[in-house]
């Protein structure tokens, strides 16, 4: 059975249109419920929305950047994101994070990543408009950008907590070790690291890297088995009525274990069907259009916000929602969710699954009300 039909024989069962992207996944433990958090004993929900567009920049030479952590937004407790945006030649530096692993979706321009694993490979490879990229917890890796315009993209961490600011940087490391133990570390005369940077550069300006080789040396860009790089817009897109969706869990993206990504396009009018993810958390970010989203958190708990490009949205593992196209042109936005394995379970299917004497004696409605409901998911309802 090929991808597209799987995702399609899955879309007519109780278990959400989506359920095929962790059939090729061994079982993995569950992520336990949260402790309890302001977010689950608050009389109110929080918001869900912040406007990262709107946010003022941190600059450096090559580039500059906002972001989203639990710090600007406090509903945002177990993802965080960073909008970048890299001049021409401008490269954010030779770093790694040690407390969270990084999804990243181009947004525009072209750039050429460097990742390094444990086991010594170095995978160098070209990034443009509709690219993914993912590094592991602890993985090493630099970012230039190249081309005629900037590139900008929005990078996603496992970590509500994350901050660009707890980065474990190259040069901020070598800056603060001292020169005849640099010399020792790497063969060389003390005397080279004096002109090496005194303090973190994070987003230098550099000039911009000349065409990748068509058969490097040998064991110059070693890739591992498994590549960092998935081209997500270059996916076949499955279709519904309402719009369309990318979806890359890691069953599409093999080295992506802890997080699934997509693109979603919402037709106006269209609706994103109500439903909840059992095992993940998920934050948005949204490039076009206008939405408006509600989240249902438990005991009355509603919250409904708007939407558009620049804003992001964050809805808290297991909680209910739905997103709604009110706008006049499709609405365009990236998803991220915080588990490997692409979970939901849709209102319509959960109802469709049970029986209809079930269904009346719930809802206090005669059986046959539930004769005019839809028989499966429908992922995304047409306006």
């Amino acid at each position: 059975m090929t991808r597209r039909s799987a995702l399609g024989a899955a879309a007519a069962g109780a278990g959400g249109v989506l359920a095929a992207a962790a059939a090729g996944e061994p079982a993995q433990a569950q992520a336990p419920a949260p402790a309890k958090t302001p977010l689950t004993q608050a009389d109110e929900l929080p918001t869900f929305r912040f406007p990262l567009g709107e946010q003022k920049p941190v600059t450096h030479d090559g580039g500059y950047f906002r972001e989203a952590s639990v710090l600007e937004f406090p509903a945002s407790e177990n993802i965080a994101g960073v909008l970048v945006n890299l001049a021409p030649g401008g490269i954010r530096e030779l770093h790694w994070h040690a407390n969270a692993a990084e999804w990243a979706y181009v947004i525009g321009g072209h750039c050429r990543v460097t990742a390094s694993d444990p086991a010594g490979h170095c995978e160098v490879l070209d990034f443009a408009a509709g690219d993914v990229w993912y590094f592991p917890r602890g993985h090493g890796h630099c970012i230039q950008a190249y081309g005629d315009g900037e590139c900008q993209f929005i990078e996603v961490f496992d970590n509500g907590h994350f901050s660009g600011f707890s980065t474990f940087s190259s040069t901020d490391w070598f800056a603060h070790t001292p020169p005849e133990i640099l010399a020792k570390n790497f063969g060389v005369p003390a005397s080279i690291f004096e002109n090496f940077p005194k303090q973190e550069v994070f987003i230098g300006k550099g000039t911009e890297p000349g065409p990748l080789p068509v058969d490097p040396p040998f064991g110059s860009q070693a890739s591992g088995p498994l590549t960092h790089r998935y081209r997500l817009e270059a996916q076949q897109p499955q279709t519904f009525a309402g719009g369309a969706i990318n979806l890359a869990s890691a069953t599409e993206f093999p080295l992506s274990a802890n997080m699934t990504g997509a693109v979603m396009r919402l037709k106006p009018g269209a609706l994103r069907e109500m439903h909840w993810h059992p095992n993940a958390d998920e934050w948005q970010y949204y490039l076009k259009g206008r939405a408006r989203m509600s989240v249902f958190g438990a005991k009355g708990r509603n919250r409904t916000f708007d939407y558009g490009p620049g804003d992001v949205g964050y809805v808290p593992l297991g909680y209910g929602h739905y997103i709604e196209n009110v706008g006049e042109e499709d609405v365009v936005l990236v998803l991220v969710l915080n588990s490997g394995t692409y979970q939901e379970i849709s209102a319509t299917a959960w109802l469709a699954g049970n029986p209809p004497e079930l269904l009346a004696a719930n809802f206090g409605v005669p059986a046959s009300v539930f004769a005019q409901f839809p028989k499966k998911s429908a992922f995304i309802t047409a306006g």
